[in-house]
């Protein structure tokens, strides 16, 4: 039996459940006002990649080809690709060992200190407060290039999430489904059009790596007058690109709540979705960067506006080799993309609101939930946020883009490092405690320095990544830069001077408490499961998907 499930003789700290001050931090809350666990493995991948594949592959990657050039793309996706799967598989870690209906917030009240999981819980709820309007302002953006009078509806994907937790599953499933068959197509007529297989029989090849700029392109260079610095500055500007294009995988660990048998599924399903977004991601920008000369005037621009400007690289392509008719097919592919994110994005706002209010940092209404286990109120609320995208009628919605993507990317990149400041403290506390983390349900590879090296990474990406605002200095895109750091330390501070919190010790860690509430669920499941017979290979296989 492993440690996690027998380890009775480690006793709880009086000093850590002072410091929390509320068990409810520690326990599940009551069965008959809690979500529901009805995602299965299949859906918790797709869900994330649903999530997390939208604007920043398909809108954004033509922003940072224009100003890393195609290796300068490519380079800076796998880069920060790479700290992606160091996060994802901290968080994992985690989250298999107790997968609580707290999201990671939880992780970071329970292993660092009370007023960091208030500062991330509600970062993390104004990342998904803008990036919901911000997908459907992308949406906005992919329509314009069909028309210039466009009337953006929000509703449908409120009433999507009304329906439960099994049927989003079920539709979220289906939807990425779509869009990795989507992107997959794209790949494969990105790769053809390169070898020659378009109505010029131009064969590409690496053609647009070698001119009009080489492989790099000059971002700013009529600002700092010198080609390598200029290549520099657009290789970084990248970084800024993918780290919000990556932005969404960790909320597998928002959905561990609703996960059925999660001690084995999410494992699977962190393993699943990173090497799934790592080939698309990667192997999409390789491909873009392949078809796209990083000079062409219709790629899209964040900051720039342009009349019938294409909102993807994909779009840009079928037009440069002479494709008739496609281009129109793949933008409308394109918009059930950025929707079926939107959608997404929605849900997990709403849960992460939902846990806040569990651990009492929110509004005791947030708690509520539906007999289906929806959080109504809070998806309420999230939904009021999306009239956030009319900002576009007094701005272009490139502008109003680029405002949503420097906030979200920013909330994104300090959840990333809460997660795996909680990661380091947990595994201190394992330590501390004489528990062997070769005895967890899943073990992180590459640790502790995959950690750190993920954290220092983001942390320097996170002070650096709103460097082009200061050439010259810009207040909107400064404010939007550097805004969230600003709450974020509010937030922290401001809580931990009012609760007098104070930074928990590694044998004052609690790893029991709560484990006993999720063994049992994972019994109930597991025998009710037994309860159903043998199954097929067919349906095994299904199940596993």
């Amino acid at each position: 039996m492993p440690d996690y499930e027998k380890n009775n003789q480690v006793e709880k700290s009086a000093s850590s459940i002072e410091q929390v001050g509320y068990d409810d931090v520690l326990n599940e809350p009551p069965a008959d006002n809690t979500l529901h666990r009805g995602l299965k493995a299949r859906q918790i991948s797709m869900i994330a990649l649903g999530g997390a594949v939208g604007t920043g592959l398909i809108i954004g990657s033509g922003t940072a080809l224009r100003r890393g050039g195609p290796l300068g793309l490519l380079l800076g996706y796998s880069y920060v690709g790479f700290v992606c799967y160091l996060v994802m598989v901290a968080l994992g870690e985690m989250a298999a060992y107790l997968p609580h209906k707290k999201g990671f917030a939880g992780y970071a009240t329970r292993f660092v200190d009370p007023a960091l999981g208030f500062a991330l819980g509600w970062n993390y709820l104004l990342k998904y407060l803008i990036v919901t309007p911000n997908n459907v302002n992308a949406a906005g953006i992919v329509v314009q290039y069909w028309t210039q009078s466009v009337h953006i509806a929000i509703w449908m994907v409120f009433v999507v999430n009304l329906l439960g937790v099994r049927v989003f599953g079920e539709l979220e499933f289906w939807f990425s489904s779509i869009k990795v068959i989507s992107l997959i197509g794209l790949l494969l007529m990105g790769i053809i059009i390169d070898l020659g297989g378009n109505p010029k029989e131009d064969r590409i090849g690496f053609r647009y790596w070698k001119a009009p700029n080489g492989p790099f392109a000059y971002y700013l260079l009529d600002r700092v007058k010198d080609k390598h610095v200029s290549i520099f500055l657009g290789f970084w500007a990248t970084l800024t690109n993918a780290l919000f294009a990556y932005m969404g995988t960790e909320l597998i660990g928002v959905t561990v709540g609703e996960a059925e048998n999660p001690r084995r599924n999410i494992p699977i399903a962190i393993r699943r979705t990173f090497f799934r977004i790592l080939v698309f991601y990667v192997g999409g920008v390789f491909v873009i960067g392949l078809i796209v000369p990083s000079t062409d005037p219709t790629l899209f621009v964040a900051t720039k506006s342009r009349t019938g400007a294409a909102a993807s690289p994909f779009v840009v392509a079928t037009t440069l080799v002479g494709i008739k008719t496609l281009n129109h097919v793949i933008n409308a592919a394109i918009l059930i993309f950025v929707m079926s994110a939107a959608n997404s994005d929605l849900y997990i706002g709403s849960r992460t609101l939902y846990g806040l209010a569990v651990e009492g940092k929110a509004p005791k209404i947030f708690k509520m939930v539906t007999k289906g286990g929806v959080p109504l109120p809070a998806l309420v609320l999230c939904t009021m946020f999306c009239g956030l995208v009319f900002l576009n009628v007094t701005s272009s919605a490139a502008r109003v883009f680029t405002w949503f993507v420097n906030l979200v990317s920013t909330f994104g990149a300090l959840t990333w490092l809460a997660i795996l400041w909680s990661h380091l403290s947990f595994m201190k506390g394992l330590k501390a405690h004489g528990m062997s983390r070769d005895n967890l349900p899943y073990k992180a590879p590459f640790q502790p320095w995959g950690s750190w090296f993920a954290f220092v990474s983001t942390l320097i990406i996170t002070i650096f990544k709103g460097f082009d605002t200061f050439m010259p200095f810009t207040v909107d895109t400064f404010i939007t830069n550097y805004i969230g750091v600003a709450m974020f330390i509010i937030m922290w501070f401001g809580y931990k001077f009012y609760y007098k919190t104070k930074a928990l010790k590694p044998e004052d860690i609690d790893l029991i408490t709560g484990l006993r509430a999720i063994d049992e669920e994972e019994e109930k499941y597991l025998a009710e499961e037994a309860a159903r017979g043998p199954r097929t290979r067919l349906q095994r296989l299904w199940d596993s998907l």
